[in-house]
């Protein structure tokens, strides 16, 4: 039982990386990216084949953290350069990475037991002695969890910081202030999918193997996590936003656990998280309801 916990609450802290992105989108920008659902697996393709071929696993991360950072930017210049609408735009370089993908990685690609990760290096080896592998990797997802989620805090904080959540708000004073709104959201674009792509790396060191589906539904399980985290935490002020959906990725983890241990099939897995995204978006809506009634 401690076991199946810790490893839940890990993939838990694996998925906020990917939930720190949709929040930026969804949150932030007001911008449904479904460039997610591709740039999570060009993560991971990218990765499986940079560690098959030996390369150092902390630089597989930098080098997928960019190429979701391009994915993001195509995204942007399409929605702003091109005028396509936001969720069209984001459909098209969805659907123009599934190929990318396959031909990057193929349809499926394992990595080998030798093969040293972000968990398993000598670095990290060294660092935290005779540890088992199960706890060495919460430690690891913990600590990029809380990097990430202070690296954004500090930079929510910024000039930039403040144009980007000010676009998402009321554009409008970003062109008042003599900055293109349209950049903006496209360097919006690019950290949100580069923060997923970085998700799908580590998931893939985590899991040893890439497949073209593991993208699938991964934009209703961001949305779904960013929904909880901020619902939970909405009359908490002094909370922030990347605490709450960092918390909320966790809560879903353990939800989704939680179904399958009383029995529910795993190939009924996506269902049950549409399910769960549906019930949440309700709920929600019924609490917004009462507070505008009772106004």
């Amino acid at each position: 039982m401690l076991e199946l916990a810790v490893s839940t609450v890990t993939q838990g802290l694996i998925f906020a990386l990917l939930s720190y992105g949709v929040y930026i989108t969804y949150k932030i920008l007001d911008f449904p990216d479904l460039t997610v659902d591709g740039s999570f697996p060009l993560g991971a393709a990218v990765t499986a084949v940079l560690l098959v071929n030996e390369c150092n696993p902390f630089l597989t991360l930098i080098v997928a953290a960019a190429v979701g950072a391009l994915a993001g930017f195509c995204t942007g210049f399409i929605h702003v350069k091109l005028k396509v609408r936001d969720l069209l735009a984001g459909i098209i370089t969805m659907t123009a990475l599934f190929s990318i993908n396959l031909q990057i990685a193929g349809s499926n690609l394992a990595v080998g037991r030798n093969v040293d990760t972000i968990f398993t290096n000598p670095f990290i080896s060294g660092l935290l002695g005779n540890m088992p592998l199960l706890y060495r990797k919460l430690i690891v997802a913990l600590v990029l969890a809380l990097v990430v989620k202070i690296t954004l805090d500090f930079y929510f904080k910024t000039k930039n910081g403040l144009l980007l959540r000010a676009v998402g708000d009321n554009d409008a004073l970003v062109t008042t202030l003599a900055k293109d709104k349209g950049w903006v959201k496209i360097l919006g674009l690019v950290i949100a999918n580069s923060l997923v792509a970085l998700a799908g790396a580590v998931v893939c060191h985590e899991q040893r193997s890439f497949a073209a589906t593991m993208g699938t539904g991964q934009i209703v399980f961001g949305l779904a996590t960013v929904i909880i985290g901020t619902t939970l935490f909405r009359k908490m002020s002094f909370v922030k936003g990347t605490t709450a959906v960092m918390v909320g990725s966790i809560l879903y983890k353990i939800c989704i656990q939680i179904a399958i241990s009383l029995g529910l099939p795993p190939n009924l897995l996506k269902l049950i998280t549409a399910v769960l995204f549906l019930v949440i978006l309700v709920i929600g809506n019924m609490e917004k309801g009462m507070v505008r009634k009772h106004a």
